[in-house]
């Protein structure tokens, strides 16, 4: 007789037997997990004890987290963030060690949502909560072979006072990911309440390797382009001659990080990619570069190059932004591929992404994971 276990219990499993080699939580919450599943299955709450993850010690508290906690999710724990004292471009601290990437262990995860990709990519949590000031979301996301969205800046708190932050969510899918645009996002997007209809294809898109200042790998960008080759001739997308040369942003971002948002620079640079992302994104077209300019790098750090330099332009703009798994270099490392569109646009963004997703090859599960799954 087959003994069928709860989706929160099976998500518990198998934290206790991957986490200790991939330091992806920083604490986990069985019995309260378990507890609010069985009480979202008696008040038949819609999302039915769903298991997630939260990010950071701070997480629980967030709208996000209590807007799923009232829909019936059950958050499992809290996932790995940057530790004390380390640069903003770092990766995670869990605890049992340093994140690492569940793909190749020398490599990292990505930052600062890190252990929230590694527990969507392993089945640790069927989705996860994340924050996204300068690509903190899709960067893990891509870095981890996952789905990853930072929301259209002030639908939802900020947890950032200088309001570059904004809220996201990762999952192992754009179609598992709808639960939170449904029933966090709710009234602050039109239509958000419903599911995400399909869109009338090919879909009008913008492609851009370096978003005409970036200095991209040139694996990652081949790796990018065979995926938007792959949409075009799946009659997913028509790409449009539109040049999408944005002024690099690494300034105007640090002025406004840092408090100065009108410095004459920042204020400009911002004016002018706002009138070019403007024009780009007319008339309902995405704009797909990829999400990194580089691979997932080792623990020792980036150097000198920035891994944010295609991300954190739709931090100053607002545009929401997506991050999709658009497949692997040849040293093992997912790649991810890019989705910005208009200001509010996250229902219409979020099935341009299913549309992508269905016209790529399926994402494949991390080894870790699939030999976790293999002796349960």
């Amino acid at each position: 007789m087959t003994r069928t276990t709860s989706a929160v219990a099976r998500a518990l499993d198998r934290i206790g037997r991957l986490d200790p080699a991939l330091h992806a939580f920083i604490e986990v919450w069985p019995d309260e997990a378990l507890a609010r599943e069985r009480e979202a299955a008696a008040r038949r709450l819609p999302l039915g004890g769903l298991p997630f993850a939260v990010k950071g010690p701070s997480g629980i508290r967030s709208f996000a987290a209590r807007r799923l906690i009232a829909a019936g999710g059950s958050p499992v724990g809290a996932t790995s963030v940057p530790g004390p004292g380390t640069h903003w471009q770092t990766w995670g601290l869990g605890a049992h060690g340093r994140t690492v990437n569940p793909w190749r262990a020398d490599r990292t995860p990505g930052g600062s949502s890190a252990g929230s990709a590694v527990a969507v990519a392993t089945g640790m949590a069927e989705l996860a909560t994340g924050s996204d000031g300068a690509g903190s979301v899709r960067i893990p996301a891509a870095w981890c072979g996952v789905f990853g969205l930072k929301t259209t800046n002030g639908l939802l708190p900020s947890p950032d006072r200088s309001g570059l932050a904004s809220a996201g969510v990762l999952a192992r899918s754009a179609a598992a990911a709808e639960p939170y645009l449904r029933h966090v996002l709710g009234g602050g997007v039109p239509d958000a309440a419903a599911p995400a209809l399909p869109l009338p294809l090919p879909l009008p898109a913008v492609y851009s390797e370096d978003l005409g200042f970036a200095e991209v790998d040139p694996e990652v960008a081949a790796v990018v382009r065979a995926a938007v080759d792959r949409l075009v001739a799946a009659g997913t997308v028509r790409l449009l001659g539109r040049d999408a040369a944005l002024l690099d942003p690494v300034g105007a971002w640090t002025a406004v990080r840092g408090g100065s948002p009108d410095a004459p620079e920042a204020v400009r640079v911002r004016r002018t990619n706002d009138e070019r992302l403007d024009a780009l994104l007319a008339g309902g077209a995405l704009l797909l570069t990829p999400v990194t300019p580089n691979r997932p790098h080792g623990h020792e750090g980036p150097g000198d190059l920035y891994s944010t330099a295609l991300t954190w332009a739709f931090n100053l703009s607002g545009h929401p932004a997506a991050s999709l798994p658009a497949g692997f270099t040849g040293d093992g490392c997912p790649v991810g591929l890019q989705l910005a569109a208009a200001r509010g646009a996250d229902v219409r963004l979020l099935a341009a992404a299913r549309a992508v997703e269905e016209a790529l090859p399926a994402a494949p599960v991390p080894p870790t994971a699939g030999r976790a799954a293999a002796g349960h």
